[in-house]
């Protein structure tokens, strides 16, 4: 199928993607006891099963969410190794998703970079990145976010899509929608139930359906708790609902503290359910046997053959 050249579609929206205006969104207010919980310096990871459609067809695959905190570098906006003047802290949330498509596998990730000190509104990240790897190449989305305005990078392996700079201009209510687990937890603030909001798109799907950057005016809703059964055990959650038009993203969220995420379905029929849920600093776990871990997040072992031994044949 022939594609729109994306130099043309960033043209488009490079003035201003809104499609409405939405209330201006209130500033981060962090729970009580957050940093008591989050200041500890581990990470938080979450596994899931993935059900992600993909050329028409329902795949299986695996998830993981990792929620940390660092601190951020303004200038560079990248992570800070050395903190002190010109950083602010961030929460990182760092999606990965892994599924097969025949032959070959998908392997995508998405890293949100959410200010906790209120330099940017409720649902607003510093900076969000995606990329995804498949065997006909490979793809980077970046958005540096400043204000009311985020200046977006696309590197691809597409005609027509490789290397391409634009700025955007940003509604007062808009929320990214990489940043929605985030949200929908409440862990920067709570938003009302049913409020309107202006919905930026996730990356992921940008890259996939090879669209625009377009907003969309979106309401957040907030249901009742009641219970859920997942891989990982029965919990209560409460369902957030964020719908924008005929599409809509439901997270099943955990009463109790932290309020994690036990499950979430989209109406592209992408589904994830919790398999396991560990704290742990997951950067020094990278020895041989410590692939066993994975079984604290439910995800099944990752097995390789071993080599021919030396002469065999």
């Amino acid at each position: 199928m022939r594609r729109r050249p994306l130099s043309l579609l960033l043209a488009v929206c490079a003035a201003g993607c809104t499609t409405g205006s939405a209330a201006p969104l209130p500033a981060p207010s962090l729970p009580a006891g957050f940093w008591d919980h989050w200041g500890d310096g581990l990470a938080e990871l979450n596994g899931y099963t993935l059900t992600q459609p993909r050329y028409g067809e329902v795949r299986q695959g695996e998830a993981v969410l990792i929620f940390v905190t660092e601190d951020f570098d303004d200038a560079a906006r990248v992570k800070s190794d050395r903190g002190g003047a010109g950083t602010f802290p961030v929460l990182k949330l760092n999606t990965a998703l892994d599924f097969e498509t025949g032959i070959y596998d998908y392997n995508a990730m998405t890293s949100v970079f959410v200010p906790l000190d209120g330099r940017l509104p409720l649902g607003r990240p510093a900076k969000l990145s995606a990329s995804m790897q498949e065997w006909c190449g490979h793809v980077y989305d970046q958005v540096v976010v400043r204000g009311d305005t985020a200046e977006r990078a696309v590197h691809s392996y597409f005609e027509g899509e490789a290397d391409q700079q634009s700025t955007l201009s940003l509604d007062p209510g808009t929320v990214f929608a990489d940043a929605l687990p985030i949200v929908a937890r409440g862990l920067v603030g709570e938003l009302p139930s049913d409020r309107p909001l202006t919905l930026a798109p996730r990356l992921l799907d940008l890259r996939m359906a090879h669209a625009p950057f377009s907003t969309q005016p979106a309401t957040l809703t907030v249901g009742q708790p009641g219970p859920l059964t997942v891989p990982a055990g029965t919990f209560t959650v409460r369902p957030v609902e964020v719908r924008a038009g005929a599409t809509w993203t439901r997270f099943q969220v955990e009463v109790e503290a932290p309020h994690r995420l036990i499950g979430w379905s989209r109406s592209t029929g992408e589904e994830a359910q919790l398999t396991g849920s560990m704290r742990g600093p997951y950067w020094r776990q990278h020895d041989n046997g410590q692939e066993a871990l994975r079984a604290d997040l439910g995800l099944p072992a990752r097995t390789w053959p071993a080599p021919h031994p030396e002469g065999g044949g």
